[in-house]
């Protein structure tokens, strides 16, 4: 039976899990300066993302150490952390798409180029529910119930993290100077 706040959330998880996508999506096909906006693209974004990309995947392994050795507050704050961080990457990320022309790849490893990219997409959209539902089973003190999805959530996540590091590295060379 699920709890009350399990069930005040719901909904909520339902909504955020369809509108930032769908949001994402939308947004990154705007341009800003080819729309007649007079915004200088932020090109420097890129490195800091995937920055906090890695840092992500850190605290992620980081909490989970925690949690098993019996550090629960600690967990709690660095999973907070971790939900902050791939916030504020998803915001930058759409930033530079919104200022900033999409970046082609070019190099000769394409085949393991393009499987990357799109599996981090993928996940990166699947993530999302799977997140808001591990933390509010443990805002609702459901930690049998928590355990169980965030044994799935753990590793897709870092998945999601890592790979953007890799995506990062791999398509750096061909950001226009």
């Amino acid at each position: 039976m699920e709890n009350n706040i399990e069930t005040k959330y719901n909904k909520l998880i339902i909504a955020l899990s369809i509108i930032i996508p769908v949001a994402v999506a939308i947004l990154f096909g705007v341009n800003l300066p080819k729309m007649g906006f007079d915004v200088e693209p932020l090109t420097f974004l890129p490195p800091i993302y995937a920055t906090i990309n890695g840092f992500t995947a850190v605290l992620l392994v980081t909490a989970v150490i925690a949690v098993k050795n019996g550090k629960r507050d600690l967990h709690e704050r660095l999973m907070k952390l971790a939900i902050l961080c791939s916030v504020l990457f998803l915001v930058m990320y759409v930033a530079y798409h919104m200022t900033s022309d999409s970046t082609k790849y070019g190099g000769d490893l394409g085949f393991i180029y393009y499987p990357i990219l799109i599996s981090h997409i993928v996940l990166s959209v699947v993530i999302i529910p799977l997140v808001l539902i591990t933390y509010v089973r443990a805002l609702a003190q459901r930690f049998d119930k928590h355990k169980k999805i965030a044994k799935i959530t753990f590793p897709i996540w870092l998945y999601v993290a890592v790979t953007g590091v890799v995506v990062y590295l791999m398509i750096s060379p061909y950001y226009a100077n």
